[in-house]
């Protein structure tokens, strides 16, 4: 049986919710012991005696007011949801009462006793969970720059190969992997496990400067180069010194800085801009993409002489749908630092919590793993994860075999010969035998691929390419 405090000098509604509480059955028997008192002094000596479950606390009490015991209240009756309840519709208030860790901030008159069932009954089960978490509560240790979390085969791996080539601490390095899944940290522990003593991680993101200003920022300029370079600037392979250069993103750099980049991997000399003087090249060349270059190479949009540079040595990360056991590791890890982040607490993930974690889709990899236990921590009222704000599992099927079984007769081969005003445009068809291919694989990426004939993160860009994201049913790799 659960103890709940309810304090309000309002004897009337006093009355009321305790002979409502009192009346609530489980199983049929009393679900509820109800304590009461009529102001805050009473209120923190009735805690002291009961420690109850929950306390539903009135904000304006004669002594003082509900915000001023909530922290006493809290170190009484531990992990105890407190609810405010108030009469005023007053912002600030709300705000400090939730910042303080009331659990809810509930206005009344309440139509009857029975509305605050659903309150009651959601912060006590979110006490729950925290106490079934228990046992997952994270200690807080010292962040490391470069912290690789993951125990799966495909990370053993990785950890392998960033050893093997930090052995060779000038050979250029390749990583590939898709959106989100930790490309720039990957760089970061190649950069601080090859070099013995601190050297400078110059990055920058070749997708987002337009090319007349990218080749100032790589290879710097002299004064007067063009309008506006008033004085001498020094580009990233200058200010790297011996350390290391990250290209993000090189999969979408121009040709025409494609050509340049390759003399540089070839001479390890450049020039600035408007300049003659050749300034070596001391640093490593770390660049990561999350497209197939080779598939870039073969459309012509990527120099495949580059290509062959950049792949002297290369680094796969694979995507979390595909490590699914790593996602534990990840979640206490991440939490770690969300927590410092935003000064929070929460620190209990229930089992049920983290099975769910395990089987969303992940589509944005580590990094949209991130963002929803950020948007989680921000949003929970104490120290457990809730499932609340998660976001929902796909249902089984998906839409994928909805689409392929719309499919027109011409793509079945059905028919014979099509009229061509109702041929689609080439990227539908695409579109359509990308949809297909899921369908007919049951949403299983790597078969698709097999099928289509196309590498896994060719599937990926062409998904997002056509807003295909969401069709794939069931996430199978």
């Amino acid at each position: 049986m659960e103890t709940l405090l309810i304090v309000d000098d309002d004897l009337s509604l006093l009355e009321s919710l305790k002979m409502h509480f009192e009346d609530t059955e489980e199983a049929g028997a009393a679900r509820f012991n109800v304590a009461t008192a009529t102001n805050a002094a009473g209120a923190l000596k009735v805690a002291q005696d009961v420690r109850p479950s929950l306390v539903i606390l009135d904000m304006m009490l004669p002594d003082r007011t509900g915000l001023e015991i909530i922290e006493e209240l809290k170190s009484i009756c531990g992990d105890a949801p407190i609810l405010i309840v108030t009469a005023f519709h007053d912002m600030e208030t709300t705000i400090r009462a939730m910042k303080l860790g009331a659990f809810d901030y509930i206005h009344k008159p309440f139509p009857d006793p029975a509305s605050l069932d659903l309150v009651v009954a959601r912060a006590l089960q979110v006490r729950q969970m925290s106490r079934r978490a228990e046992s997952g509560a994270i200690e807080a240790s010292p962040a490391r720059l470069g912290d690789i979390v993951g125990n799966s085969p495909g990370m053993q791996r990785l950890v392998k190969e960033i050893g093997k080539v930090s052995a060779a601490p000038r050979a250029t390095v390749l990583i590939t992997g898709e959106s989100g899944s930790g490309k720039e940290l990957i760089a970061r522990v190649v950069h601080n496990y090859s070099n013995d003593t601190l050297q400078p991680f110059i990055g920058i993101n070749c997708s987002a400067i337009v090319d007349t200003l990218l080749e100032s920022e790589l290879f710097g300029h002299e004064k007067g180069a063009f309008t506006g370079a008033v004085a001498i600037k020094l580009g990233k392979f200058e200010l790297a010194e011996e350390g290391s250069v990250f290209l993000d993103e090189i999969g979408d750099m121009s040709l025409m800085l494609q050509s340049k980049l390759l003399r540089v991997l070839q001479e390890r000399e450049f020039e600035r801009v408007g300049g003659v003087k050749r300034i070596a090249v001391r640093a490593r060349v770390i660049a990561a993409t999350h497209r197939d270059l080779s598939a870039e190479v073969a459309a012509g949009r990527f120099r495949e002489d580059l290509y062959q540079r950049l792949t002297v040595v290369r680094l796969e990360i694979p995507p979390l749908r595909e490590r699914r056991e790593d996602i534990p590791l990840l979640v206490r890890h991440l939490l770690e630092r969300i927590n410092e982040k935003v000064h929070k607490r929460v620190v209990r993930v229930p089992p049920e919590v983290m099975e769910h974690l395990t089987r969303l889709s992940w589509r944005g990899n580590v990094r949209e793993l991130e963002n929803v236990l950020t948007n989680a921590v921000v949003r929970s009222p104490g120290e457990v994860l809730v499932p609340d704000d998660l976001p929902k599992l796909e249902p089984e099927g998906g839409t994928a075999a909805a689409a392929a079984s719309d499919l027109p007769r011409w793509l079945d081969g059905a028919g014979g010969e099509a009229d061509p005003a109702t041929l689609p445009t080439l990227e539908e068809a695409e579109r359509i035998l990308i949809l297909r291919a899921l369908a007919a694989t049951g949403g299983h990426k790597g078969k698709a691929c097999q099928v289509l004939g196309i590498s896994r993160p060719t599937l990926e860009r062409k998904l997002q390419k056509y807003a295909a994201g969401s069709v794939s049913g069931p996430e199978k790799v």
